[in-house]
């Protein structure tokens, strides 16, 4: 069927605590990150999170569901991210779940741009709500 969820695996980066897998669903790139996210872990993110926003009018979501751990350090890489995909006409998504992360999202005043949802398919429908 024509409306039938496609879900094609791009690729997996491993990383010393955190790794990140790239996957496209509907039209999104969507970087599940999982494991320990901290400064060793950042750059096998970053690679991912790069591929998805290098082209125009990309649409991302990250995912932190997996993920148990996460400093400074990825919440700098996730608004980097951000930043990369709304410079060329693209949207971000955040998913996030877990108590301990939102407080840090809440507490570094991110959650209001980044504002993070249960699920992918609740982020998907955001961003194309939103136009993004």
């Amino acid at each position: 069927m024509a409306d039938e969820t496609q879900t094609t695996h791009v690729g997996q980066v491993p990383a010393a605590q955190g790794s990140a897998r790239t996957y496209t669903l509907d039209g999104f790139t969507v970087v599940e990150c999982h494991g320990e996210l901290d400064l060793c872990s950042v750059p096998a993110v970053r690679e991912q999170l790069d591929a998805a926003t290098s082209s125009a009018g990309a649409r991302v979501i990250v995912d932190l569901r997996p993920a148990s751990f996460l400093d400074c350090s990825t919440l700098a890489l996730i608004y980097r991210a951000r930043r990369r995909a709304l410079h060329t006409g693209g949207s971000i998504g955040l998913v996030c779940t877990h108590l301990w992360h939102l407080r840090v999202l809440q507490a570094t005043g991110l959650s209001t741009d980044l504002r993070p949802v249960a699920t992918v398919e609740e982020a998907m429908a955001r961003e194309l709500h939103d136009g993004g």
